[in-house]
């Protein structure tokens, strides 16, 4: 029987529990930021808010458009029941509330929040399409702060408010009679004007779970599910899980071992669900697509059919690798694009895993790529993928001969504000084209695992432990202040223990504060390898969620919560956070540049070394290129006071092809000048003009054609095309930075260690 390709997009809607426990924790914790609002039951941020008048509805209802296509939506408890606050008049955040203030009411402090968040977000989509919006946020830019703070009047205060709000509205609704005549208006916004733009976002998300139920009642999507409040259950298992993927890694003092909480996050999903959805649910997707075998048996008794992980977790489990070609497909689609049978105690479990660089593709690619370019590009990676299938099978053919499944499965959020038109174009680009194809099938999971049930078994006891990230936990376990939040967790966990006569029942409060703690994304932003300007934040909403559970049991709160886990400053050096997509203008937009890398150059030399010109080094990827910027000191003049050319000069280690010495007069031989490299990029600073050469034989180099782009204004930026190199999808570049003038070598950056850049 011959079979299209199945492909299934699960989008997994999530916030984590924003809610503050205020006057449980009011004159114990005493780090309340500037701005917040301290009532029991605020809100401490407004994404629930946001993200529900421009993400959750429009992705559903464009979908409604092209009834052809089958989508899995997840729907996180955690966000449901936020989404519902709001809806109910019942939730409060600190934006809102400035929002529906009378400027002249406001206070200094009030200005202060204003000017610092009120430019939240993307401002390349959310902020520069709107000409007022604009102009404020130049102004804040180029004049500063303090000058806002100074000369904004009533009209800028107001129409700041306004706009924050207006911005986040998805353009899927601008046609809306009163949201066109606020967007043509563009400023002179009352009180009177934001109250009605809150009504407006009320209105938005008082349809998202209609919408996605009807939707799933007609048979178009498939709804699922997430434990309670987004926990990492095999950390709440066993914290030595951990250690799986990482045999050496360092863990809390204290082991966690509460896999009782398991089964009960799970029935609480499950009520949450049937309530609102009159059914019960069929997938689940675990938290952080993290498993392991030791919650297996949990989720097939609570009814669960099956649940979706990464494929490193698939990797880790068969001790296999996923090679990719040069477009990055992969190598072995057999082993990938199916689903599999798990056999536990408690019943049979499919699970499918996803394609790591599709979905990433998705989440942190297209939305800087022409939107038809981009949607061509997804499909034709279906169809290579189709392709690959054909040749594997054992007598080739035209037909695939068994149904095969593309799991693409990602953040259904955040990614859109990226996109033109939160991804609208793109979105109607790719479902037009995969409407009009019939050899690509767009399928629920649930659908494609009950019409196909999976014939391949993994062993449960042998499937992997770990998560999406890299198939480990180290983004929620191991660093010290991972480490220091789980063992505050634990003693919290062992006095609820104490506490048997407080039961769900008799002391909820306690056990809702509990479930909080429990929650994923507090782990996710404390130590190293996240961060955002409100890691303080996170940081004591944690703490809040663990001093409700001593104040509800009775006890005493423990002096260890009454400050920060961590202290909450800038970062020096750093490694990259996630995707960049930098504008090539050399201004260096902060928001552009926000999750790369950074090298602190200046003040990082030693005194036996000259000073550089070079202040600061950042780098990262995409799917497309690999991005430098290079900020300069105050004062570097190229060509006078600074070297007049900047060379990139780098190789591939443990990979084939001939190197040679850095192409310059009287390199020192001292590491990592002394090097040998594979390409060269040469950069004037003068002119902007970029030329490439590529190691040939007897130690020389050779001219090749570039498309790499750079840039020199406030800073220089520069963009190299993977397309250009002599690459693979997970090969390493190690790079190194040196100024020459006229052909001789001036210096080397970083000093005595190289960057070290992986394509995705």
């Amino acid at each position: 029987m011959a079979h299209p390709l199945y492909v299934a997009f699960v989008w997994h809607q999530h916030q984590p529990l924003y809610k503050s426990r205020g006057t449980l924790s009011e004159g114990v914790l005493k780090d309340l930021p500037v701005g917040d609002t301290p009532s029991e039951g605020a809100y401490r941020l407004p994404w629930v808010r946001l993200h529900g008048t421009k993400d959750y509805l429009d992705l559903a209802q464009i979908l409604s458009h092209y009834p052809k296509l089958h989508q899995t939506f997840n729907l996180v408890p955690s966000l449901i029941l936020q989404i519902e606050d709001y809806v109910a008049n019942r939730a409060m955040d600190p934006y809102l509330a400035a929002a529906l203030t009378p400027v002249e009411q406001l206070q200094p402090k009030d200005y202060e929040f204003i000017v610092d968040h009120f430019f939240d977000g993307n401002h390349h989509t959310l902020v520069d399409p709107h000409p007022r919006y604009r102009e404020l946020y130049e102004q804040r830019q180029d004049k500063g702060r303090s000058w806002c703070l100074e000369h904004w009047r009533g009209e800028e205060w107001g129409d700041l408010l306004a706009w924050h709000n207006l911005a986040w509205i998805d353009p899927l609704f601008w046609d809306d009679p009163e949201i066109a005549g606020w967007l043509k208006r563009d400023r002179g916004f009352t009180l009177a004007d934001r109250q009605a733009i809150w009504e407006k976002q009320r209105q938005i998300m008082a349809r998202i779970l209609p919408q996605h139920r009807q939707m799933q009642e007609a048979g178009q999507i498939e709804i699922t599910t997430t434990p309670y409040t987004h926990p990492i259950l095999p950390l709440l298992m066993d914290t030595d899980a951990g250690r799986v993927a990482v045999p050496g890694m360092e863990l809390p003092k204290t082991r966690f071992q509460y896999g009782v909480d398991v089964p009960r996050h799970l029935r609480k999903a499950k009520e949450v669900y049937r309530d609102r959805f009159g059914c019960e649910p069929k997938g689940l997707w675990p938290s952080e697509q993290s498993v392991s075998p030791a919650i297996l048996p949990d989720v097939a008794a609570a009814g669960f059919q099956w649940l979706i992980s990464d494929e490193a977790v698939l990797g880790w489990t068969l001790g296999h690798f996923f090679h990719r070609d040069a477009s990055g497909n992969v190598l072995e689609p057999e082993l990938l694009y199916r689903p599999y049978r798990l056999e536990t105690e408690a019943g049979e479990l499919a699970i499918v895993f996803r394609d790591h660089r599709l979905s990433d593709l998705i989440g942190f690619t297209y939305g800087a790529m022409d939107p038809k370019r981009a949607a061509a590009d997804l499909v034709g990676h279906l169809e290579a993928i189709a392709r690959s299938l054909k040749y594997s099978q054992p007598d080739g053919g035209t037909t695939l001969e068994e149904p095969r499944l593309v799991t693409i499965a990602l953040d259904g959020e955040n990614c859109w504000e990226y996109y033109a038109q939160d991804g609208k174009p793109f979105l109607e680009a790719l479902y037009g084209t995969l409407s009009a194809i019939d050899d690509i099938q767009l399928v629920t999971v649930g659908e494609f695992v009950e019409k196909f049930p999976p014939i391949e078994t993994l062993p449960a006891d042998k499937l992997h432990s770990g998560s999406w990230v890299d198939g480990s936990f180290t983004t929620w376990i191991g660093d010290p202040a991972k480490n220091r939040a789980w063992d505050l967790l634990k003693a919290a966990r062992d006095t609820m223990a104490a506490h048997p006569e407080a039961t769900e029942e008799t002391n909820p409060a306690a056990w809702e504060a509990l479930y909080a703690a429990e929650g994923s994304d507090w782990f996710w932003w404390f130590g190293f390898g996240h961060s955002s300007n409100q890691d303080a934040l996170f940081d004591r909403l944690f703490r809040e969620h663990l001093c409700a559970i001593y104040q509800g049991l009775g006890e005493p709160v423990p002096d260890s919560l009454l400050g920060p886990i961590e202290v909450h400053e800038a970062l020096g050096d750093r490694r990259p956070q996630s995707f960049i997509h930098p504008i090539i203008d050399g201004r260096g937009d902060e928001q552009d540049w926000d999750r790369a890398g950074c090298i602190d150059v200046g003040g990082a030399r030693g005194t036996m070394h000259q000073a550089s010109p070079v202040q600061r080094i950042w780098y990262g990827v995409d799917h497309l290129n690999f991005y430098l910027r290079i900020d300069f000191q105050t004062g570097a003049e190229p060509g006078k006071t600074c070297p007049r050319d900047l060379n990139l000069v780098w190789y591939y280690p443990n990979r084939p092809g001939i190197t040679s010495p850095a192409p310059f007069a009287a390199v020192p031989d001292f590491a990592p000048a002394n090097y040998r490299f594979r390409n060269h990029l040469g950069i004037d600073l003068v002119t902007d003009y970029v030329w490439a050469q590529e190691a040939i034989d007897n130690h020389c180099w050779h001219s090749r054609p570039t498309r790499a782009q750079a840039k020199r204004d406030r800073c220089l930026e520069v963009a190299v095309p993977w397309a250009d190199l002599p690459a693979e999808p997970d090969w390493d570049l190690h790079l190194i930075v040196i100024l020459s003038d006229r052909g001789q070598y001036c210096d080397v950056l970083p000093l005595g260690s190289t960057i070290a850049i992986g394509m995705p």
